[in-house]
């Protein structure tokens, strides 16, 4: 449980039975503030998170035992990487995405990485904002993986250094060694 100006919540894998109040809180959080922005849906709004609440991916966030947001984390042997993070719109701006950016690195130093990697749409203004306020740098961009002539920025966060200098990897090598999620 962790205290904020939010109160008390908790964080907890989520199971089998919270699949549809994950879709429902992704969705909301993605359509409401994207579409608009993109023009279209973003991936994590209709993605079904069956398979990955299966492999313990995903993480909800409760308030007084609602569902207020959600955190969808791929582990890998050498990084982590926040696929997504969803707070539905009526709770948003009150320190829930921070709580759980906050549970992501305290995940990866549990499990034994060194880094955070996210990637993000770079007409994504908000989300940039909230991430470099976070510690992340913007280190690369790849091609996204479903979207052809579309481009993600690649973030990263390293604990103890933080995160690397752009100037330190070439966007070639920083899109070689930064596999990763689907993109939004």
């Amino acid at each position: 449980m962790g205290e904020r100006n939010l109160g008390v919540y908790r964080i907890r894998n989520a199971g089998p039975s919270d699949a549809e109040i994950v879709r429902q809180i992704s969705a909301d959080a993605y359509i409401a503030a994207y579409v608009p922005v993109l023009g279209y849906i973003p991936l994590p709004a209709e993605e079904d998170y069956g398979s990955r609440i299966a492999r313990h991916e995903v993480w909800m966030i409760e308030q007084d035992g609602k569902a207020v947001g959600v955190a969808v984390l791929e582990e890998f042997t050498d990084h982590l990487v926040v696929h997504s993070i969803a707070v539905n719109p009526g709770e948003q701006r009150r320190g829930f995405g921070k709580a759980l950016l906050d549970f992501a690195d305290q995940r990866a130093i549990e499990i034994g990485v060194p880094e955070t990697r996210l990637f993000t749409n770079s007409r994504m203004q908000r989300n940039i904002a909230i991430y470099s306020r976070h510690g992340y740098a913007h280190i690369g961009v790849r091609p996204h993986p479903n979207r052809p002539g579309k481009w993600l920025l690649i973030w990263c966060a390293r604990f103890g250094q933080r995160a690397p200098s752009i100037a330190a990897q070439s966007h070639s090598n920083a899109y070689q060694s930064f596999g990763g999620p689907r993109g939004a």
